[in-house]
């Protein structure tokens, strides 16, 4: 295994971001859900954002925080493994958000180091939107400690495969999904939009971005166990598992995976045929009320 000549700056973990600001408009939140195949009517018409827009507002200060940590030649094995939204509230026009982030830990691993960044958004009055954890995965690189903390867990429970599918939600992601996405998001990754640079970096063709599976993957929550009220959902987890592929059809499976009072916990996994894109996947959606 290859390693760089300097490891982890450990002085810069815990070490916050700069804030980054975002004004939420109505047209930003419709382009979202257009860009993710949303049928969410209030999404579509810009009135509450849908989920994973939370990701728009935190884009800037996503990766900065591995940037601060990381020697900058182990930048280009760093892969979005797992992505963790606990939502305070939903996001709505008019908002006025700053966020900011934090990388919290790492472990070294003998395939490679997985760390974990902290994201928190809030209103320009200090008002707590939204918390995220991501998981990032350096390929090839075992920083050989570990250190701080890790993002919480939602490992899928094997047992569930014995109890009956809850329900299933389809979806098709587009030929032209990823153009659509890229500006709707603001992620402009070339591996989403150019086939040379996607197959010069080992992949097959363009892929889709990962947020924008998990997207669709949460409208298809919402619409089957939450009443497409994006207000009810406590808390949407997932690991990424494979690349998803313009063209490809994908089906969420759902299990109901436990409750708490005033909640229910769903477990999910999203597959492109016998390929799960998704596994781990949790959801934590507040009761309707009677």
């Amino acid at each position: 295994m290859t390693q760089p000549d300097t490891g982890f700056d450990d002085a810069n973990v815990g070490l916050w971001t700069d804030p980054e600001h975002f004004e939420v408009t109505a047209e930003r939140i419709a382009e979202y859900a257009r860009a993710t195949n949303d049928p969410i009517a209030a999404h579509l018409t810009g009135d509450i954002a849908p989920p994973v827009f939370a990701i728009v507002p935190v884009f800037d200060s996503m990766l900065s925080p591995a940037v601060d940590v990381m020697p900058v030649e182990l930048v280009p094995r760093v892969v979005h493994g797992e992505q963790d939204f606990h939502f305070h509230r939903a996001i709505r026009p008019g908002d006025r958000l700053v966020s900011r982030g934090t990388m919290i830990g790492y472990e070294g691993l003998p395939n490679g180091t997985r760390a974990a960044i902290y994201l928190e958004c809030r209103t320009d009055a200090g008002e707590l939107v939204n918390e995220q954890y991501v998981t990032v995965f350096v390929r090839n690189y075992d920083a050989g400690k570990k250190l701080g903390e890790l993002s919480p867990g939602h490992k899928f429970d094997e047992r569930l495969r014995a109890e009956p599918m809850l329900a299933k939600a389809a979806a098709h992601v587009d030929a032209d999904q990823t153009f659509r996405y890229s500006p709707a998001s603001g992620d402009p990754m070339p591996i989403h939009l150019d086939e040379e640079i996607a197959r010069s970096a080992g992949l097959p063709g363009i892929i889709a971005h990962g947020l924008c599976t998990m997207a669709m993957t949460s409208w298809g929550l919402l619409t089957e166990v939450g009443g497409s009220d994006v207000t009810r959902l406590k808390r949407l987890a997932v690991r990424f598992a494979k690349p998803v592929l313009p063209g490809d059809d994908l089906e969420t499976r759902i299990w109901k995976s436990g409750s708490e009072p005033g909640f229910t916990t769903y477990a999910f996994e999203t597959a492109r045929g016998d390929d799960m894109v998704i596994t781990d996947g949790l959801a934590e959606i507040i009761d309707e009320k009677n």
